[in-house]
């Protein structure tokens, strides 16, 4: 027997195994709201240039006659500059005459509108016009930490537990939370921010692998899924804790982060993972814990029972690679061409779900429509796409799940370019079936993904993948920024790379109830036939 087998006798997914996983996918929550908080605490209003002589707190709104005398018409974005202003001496004679100055300058001051935000880090630090490459740098930075945080902490997981990375994380991701919320000037902010990014990684992590190596192979694929729904809660969440702090962000950013201070009380009630006690030689607390599962679940077994099947699984296992079988190396995921391919395509595939995913959630505001309603909507249409995905995974397939739902957001995508600009719900509800279709389809590219290696090159092909998709998050934040030119730019290159890439994995095989490679050469020859 295996300790897969053992997972069988003692409960798949017991009594036990649902309240710790429960517990376990709590924290994805608190993942979502530091994710997603940037749209609201780097939220972009209508501002426009301060008048000499105006007062900082002055309104946003001027007649028209104010307007047109002070500011320079912007026929690229149909209104009046932000940016720049007219260079003269704003006085009575001078609106009086009706004939606007000669020169234009920039400016340095500004005036923001407080109808929706009363204040965001972006009226702070002033991230417009010159600067507004900054708001996107802050949120790219933030997935810099994402990508960080999962190679440390990574690879400290397996040096020192789970459990342990699940509590640094804890109190990394609370301090520099809280460190943000008392930020006074950009960079500080910023740096905060990666730090934030590093410590969702750790405890999502964390959390994932530990309530996943609980559970037989039978239910993985179910509680991979689950948790991702409550990260969608955390994503409704958000706007939530948006609108009740919306006079400040500062108060947001405290209240998405005091609670996750709550997981430290984990400590005293979440097992450490089984399969990394056995793999570091803690076979004495592995069986306590295995115990516990038994006794909760109501399962009858003793101890040396639970020993002997432990053993038996470790005395299968070879501890010595054979010298005739070299170990595989990163190069091998692109040495014969029939591996090239694939590896190639899921790495736009990664890429791509991940930029387009957080790409729109990030950019809501542009569509138009009341924020906080159309973030909601973001945010609740990945509830039918992860149930789709339950429902049909292992009946329909991988390829017409991760292909089919790409071509089909790339297709909604691009369906806005006809829709006209005043008609704002009409591109809403593309945008919206857009992000549904993303959702699925980056739901399934994970499973998608560890079928379509050989095994001795699975884990890389995973790594490979997931930092693709961390190189998406990073780029989506300035592919927003192109909206500053184009209101529409973001949405025609999601969707262009999106009905690219979905078309392209096409060529992919399928992998449903299909027995998977061990080595290069199996791939090969499966490829040949």
């Amino acid at each position: 027997m295996t300790y897969d087998d053992l997972l069988h006798k003692i409960g798949d997914f017991g009594k036990y195994q649902k309240r710790i996983y429960f517990f376990l996918c709590l924290p994805a929550i608190s993942c979502a709201l530091h994710k997603l908080a940037g749209v609201f605490i780097l939220a972009k209003t209508d501002y426009r240039c301060q008048l000499p002589g105006e007062p900082d707190n002055a309104s946003y709104a001027l007649p028209p006659n104010i307007m047109n005398m002070s500011y320079p018409f912007d026929y690229n974005v149909d209104h009046f500059s932000s940016c720049k202003i007219y260079d003269t001496n704003f006085t009575e004679a001078y609106y009086s005459s009706n004939i606007t100055a000669n020169q234009i300058i920039n400016c340095h001051q500004w005036i923001y509108d407080k109808h929706t935000f009363q204040n965001t880090a972006v009226m702070e630090f002033n991230l417009v016009c010159d600067r507004a490459w900054y708001k996107g740098t802050a949120d790219s930075m933030l997935m810099v930490g994402v990508m960080l945080g999962s190679i440390i902490f990574g690879y400290l997981s397996d040096r020192i537990g789970r459990k342990n990375i699940f509590v640094i994380s804890i109190w990394l991701q609370g301090i520099a939370g809280c460190g943000m919320a008392f930020a006074q000037e950009y960079w500080s902010f910023t740096f905060l921010r990666v730090l934030v990014g590093a410590s969702t990684s750790g405890l999502y992590l964390a959390a994932y692998v530990i309530g996943l190596e609980f559970v037989s192979p039978k239910y993985r694929m179910v509680v991979g899924v689950v948790i991702q729904m409550f990260f969608s809660v955390g994503f409704l969440l958000t706007s939530a804790f948006a609108y009740a702090f919306h006079n400040n962000w500062r108060y947001f950013q405290l209240a998405i982060t005091i609670p996750t201070f709550f997981y430290t009380t984990y400590y005293w009630f979440i097992p450490e993972s089984v399969r990394w006690l056995l793999t570091n030689d803690k076979q004495e607390r592995a069986v306590k814990i295995l115990q516990k599962v038994c006794k909760v679940n109501g399962v009858e077994m003793s101890g040396k029972e639970i020993i002997e099947i432990l053993e038996c699984d470790f005395e299968k296992k070879p501890t010595v690679q054979s010298d005739t079988q070299p170990k595989a190396s990163f190069l091998d995921l692109f040495k014969h061409p029939a591996i090239l391919k694939r590896s190639i395509i899921i790495m736009l595939l990664w890429f791509v779900n991940s930029t387009a995913y957080y790409g729109l959630s990030w950019s809501t505001s542009n569509l138009g429509g009341n924020q906080y309603f159309v973030f909601n909507l973001a945010g609740m249409v990945e509830f039918p796409a992860y149930i789709f995905l339950l429902l049909t995974l292992n009946k329909w397939g991988r390829k017409i799940n991760i292909s089919g739902f790409l071509i089909l957001a790339g297709l909604a995508l691009l369906a806005t370019l006809a829709v006209p600009k005043t008609n704002t719900w009409t591109i809403i509800f593309f945008a919206m079936m857009a992000k549904m279709s993303i959702t699925a389809s980056y739901g399934a590219v994970y499973v998608y993904t560890a079928e379509q290696f050989p095994t001795v090159v699975r884990n890389m092909g995973l790594g490979v993948g997931s930092f693709f998709a961390r190189i998406g998050g990073i780029v989506a934040p300035y592919i927003n920024n192109t909206s500053e030119i184009w209101i529409n730019m973001p949405l025609v290159v999601y969707g262009g790379l999106a009905l690219l890439v979905g078309v392209w994995s096409l060529v992919l095989p399928e992998t449903l109830n299909r027995k998977l490679p061990d080595t290069i050469e199996d791939l090969v020859a499966m490829s040949e036939k």
